[in-house]
């Protein structure tokens, strides 16, 4: 029986709804959602592309939150999209131009990435074996790379997993 891939602009998609609810996984300064005169702009970016998301398809895409900041990751926490769908992928396509920055993430600082490294170690001790070790500039969390998140009950097993680890994702860049 074989799995389905995950799309990669979606993958960090499904992953972290219990570990992370409305947080993100870029750093600091590399967005620039964070800072300045940009704030508002990226803001109402962020807005829009909830909209033509919804528009294209996906009716249960989140709008951002209150501080502006929206990622994939945010998108995952809190929220039943589900992005291995046909009208995810046509969407994400469709309303690319409008995708907020930071909105796929961004790469790690060092520290970040031995933080992340110290999150993968933690998961496969809280019970998800086969969680791989993240790459600097990819999600923190790809269920596409964890098989056993596909069998019955092992995103349960995930998300319990990430609730214990959850204070050595936010020093790998997860953000509250």
């Amino acid at each position: 029986m074989s799995r389905p891939r995950r799309p990669p602009a979606a993958l960090a998609m499904i992953a972290m709804v219990a570990l992370i609810s409305g947080c993100g996984s870029s750093a600091p300064g590399e967005t620039g959602i964070g800072g300045g005169n940009n704030t508002a702009a990226n803001a109402q970016k962020a807005v829009k592309f909830a909209e033509c998301m919804r528009s294209n398809g996906v009716s249960q895409f989140p709008d951002p939150g209150a501080s502006g900041k929206f990622t994939i990751d945010a998108v995952a926490n809190g929220s039943s999209v589900d992005s291995s769908t046909p009208a995810f992928k046509q969407a994400i396509s469709a309303c690319t131009h409008l995708e907020p920055a930071g909105f796929m993430g961004s790469k790690r600082s060092s520290q970040q990435q031995q933080a992340a490294l110290k999150f993968a170690q933690c998961i496969r001790e809280d019970g998800v074996k086969d969680f791989p070790d993240p790459i600097p500039n990819g999600p923190l969390v790809d269920t596409g790379r964890i098989p056993s998140a596909a069998e019955p009950g092992g995103m349960s097993v995930l998300r319990a997993a990430m609730q214990k680890c959850r204070d050595v994702a936010t020093a790998a860049g997860v953000t509250r």
